[in-house]
């Protein structure tokens, strides 16, 4: 470690710049009759006094040792999946075209010869017939899709918070050691992924509904608003609960409960990280699904009408198109909304608990890393 030019040593007569040699005008001379102190001109002898900067902190993996900031999480997410990408692209590859290719079939089934959605598109006035005839196939297609998303998410989400967990120690994990690590906690994250969204329905529903109960208008429109601020509360509240889940092996309740502890006092912080995680996302989705949607439109000869047009007149070579771009997009961003959320949950700990030291000592670190030396 090179010499670096320190501070004047606590307790050193102050030197005179008004008095010549020595004074405090010649900040080059020693004082009178001694040798110059410590910092007097000249760099500190090594591990003797002297401002030296904090240690930087260990960084066996992914992310360094510390409190982090949203540039840490971000590289942290992108990082692990670059890492351990064999694993991570097997992961969310599969659960994307699994959930495309059933979105894609549901949607030819239920919608593309929906003659009830059809008809709602080509008559401003449908029959009682036409009109349940659509809300069925909407249903349906709802129905289904959803089912298969929510069962991808937590599939993908359990899985891809096991990777991060070892990426931070920076420690190699196959998918059959993922898949080990997660399959016993699957159905209690479910229990977690289902319970989180119905509370933010309820905190808007409930509300609403009491409200107009009442005959006002007015009263049912602030009670809706109301109940949606509530909803992004209870959102946020319970947004690390399954990173609590897989990592701490929690059951449903403890986990929210954990979750609500570790959000205490960071509401905000959570809510703006979680917030640029999601704009992010729909970002690049959008910059890989439209161009994809495009070309499809413009090989199967609807040109940018298939972009605008209605749901029942989509043909195959259009859905299995734009649902490549789709496939794409979701492998993409899977990994990083789920790195950024465990990360979140990380990071969280080590503010609250010091997780860091546990972490240093799990990755068999024992001393932070030299300044000058090269990080871990």
């Amino acid at each position: 470690m090179s010499d670096k030019p320190g501070w004047a040593s606590p307790g050193s007569s102050s030197p005179d710049p008004e008095h010549g040699p020595g004074g405090r005008g010649d900040r080059s001379a020693p004082p009178p009759g001694g040798q110059p102190p410590q910092g007097w001109g000249q760099a500190p002898a090594p591990g003797r006094g002297g401002w030296q900067p904090p240690p930087r902190a260990p960084k066996p993996g992914v992310i360094p040792l510390h409190p982090l900031g949203v540039g840490e999480m971000l590289d942290g997410a992108v990082s692990t999946a670059r890492a351990h990408w064999r694993t991570v692209l097997v992961i969310g590859l599969g659960v994307a075209i699994v959930t495309q290719i059933v979105a894609t079939i549901a949607m030819r089934l239920w919608l593309s010869d929906s003659e009830g959605l059809a008809a709602l598109e080509n008559n401003p006035e449908p029959t009682d017939e036409e009109l349940r005839q659509a809300l069925g196939d909407l249903f349906a297609f709802s129905s289904v899709t959803g089912v298969v998303t929510l069962l991808g998410s937590v599939l993908a989400t359990a899985m891809l918070t096991i990777v991060v967990s070892r990426a931070v120690l920076g420690r190699d994990v196959t998918l059959a050691e993922t898949w080990a690590d997660s399959r016993d906690r699957l159905l209690r994250l479910l229990g977690v992924v289902l319970l989180v969204p119905l509370l933010a329905v309820l905190a808007v529903a409930v509300p609403a509904l009491l409200a107009a109960a009442t005959g006002n208008f007015g009263l049912t429109v602030l009670a809706t608003l109301g109940g949606a601020v509530l909803a992004v509360w209870l959102y946020i509240r319970f947004s690390l609960a399954a990173p609590a889940l897989m990592l701490e092996r929690q059951r449903v309740i403890p986990s929210l409960r954990r979750s609500a502890k570790l959000v205490q006092d960071a509401w905000w912080r959570v809510f703006g990280i979680q917030l640029l995680v999601l704009v992010l996302v729909l970002v690049v989705s959008g910059i890989i699904e439209l161009p994809a949607a495009a070309i499809a439109g413009f090989i199967d000869g609807s040109g940018t009408d298939a972009l605008t047009g209605g749901l029942s007149d989509t043909s195959w070579t259009y859905l299995i198109l734009s649902g490549i771009g789709a496939v794409i997009a979701a492998t993409i961003t899977l990994p990083i909304s789920a790195g950024v959320t465990a990360l979140l949950y990380i990071d969280q700990r080590i503010r609250r608990e010091a997780l860091d030291l546990e972490l240093a000592r799990a990755a068999g670190i024992d001393r932070p890393t030299d300044p000058d030396g090269p990080g871990l």
